[in-house]
């Protein structure tokens, strides 16, 4: 959708990083337990926006490649790369159109919802591959000025990934807070 592509270039299109340049603490606090399971060392970053969970991957050994609809976040993801000298592999897709091709051991979902991708990034995951998700959750302060499609409902990511072959790792709300979270980490069936 142009309209998404042109909001998220304003955002990253100011001077620094619209999120930081540090990884998303819930990634950050996981890497050790997914070096240890995840299968192989390919990643995808869905919706990576400027690069930094990608980057955080790419520095921990994985060969990664990450989607977003913003062709400025993806220039600004491609320098601080080439910056670090890191081969990442960025696309810039509209992720409502999007089918993923290729293989992957661990598939990263930030700050990012659409329900019909799930299933999608399931099955590109590798037998045994980890699929790390963390979203903004419904709130009574949010849903008065957003669009609730974007947001998780209470108890969703878990009924989510319930249908599909494999388990869920760990699994959190947080409700506290301007913006509540909800966190998964989820294996596939070998």
């Amino acid at each position: 959708m142009e309209a998404d592509r042109i909001k998220w270039n304003e955002r990253f299109g100011a001077e620094g990083a619209f999120l930081g340049e540090r990884p998303s603490p819930f990634l950050a606090r996981e890497i050790e337990r997914i070096l240890r399971l995840a299968p192989g060392r390919r990643a995808l970053d869905v919706a990576c926006g400027e690069g930094r969970n990608s980057i955080f991957l790419a520095r921990h050994g994985f060969r990664t490649s990450g989607l977003d609809i913003s062709d400025v976040g993806i220039a600004k993801a491609e320098r601080l790369a080439h910056a670090e000298a890191l081969e990442i592999d960025f696309h810039q897709v509209d992720l409502e159109n999007c089918r993923i091709a290729g293989q992957y051991d661990l598939i990263i979902n930030f700050n990012f919802l659409l329900r019909s991708l799930i299933p999608e990034e399931v099955g590109a995951l590798a037998p045994g591959g980890l699929l790390l998700f963390d979203t903004i959750l419904e709130s009574p302060q949010l849903l008065v000025t957003h669009n609730p499609d974007f947001f998780l409902r209470y108890g969703e990511l878990e009924r989510i990934f319930a249908v599909f072959n494999g388990e869920v790792l760990f699994s959190e709300e947080d409700r506290e807070g301007e913006m509540p979270t909800a966190r998964l980490l989820y294996r596939k069936a070998d």
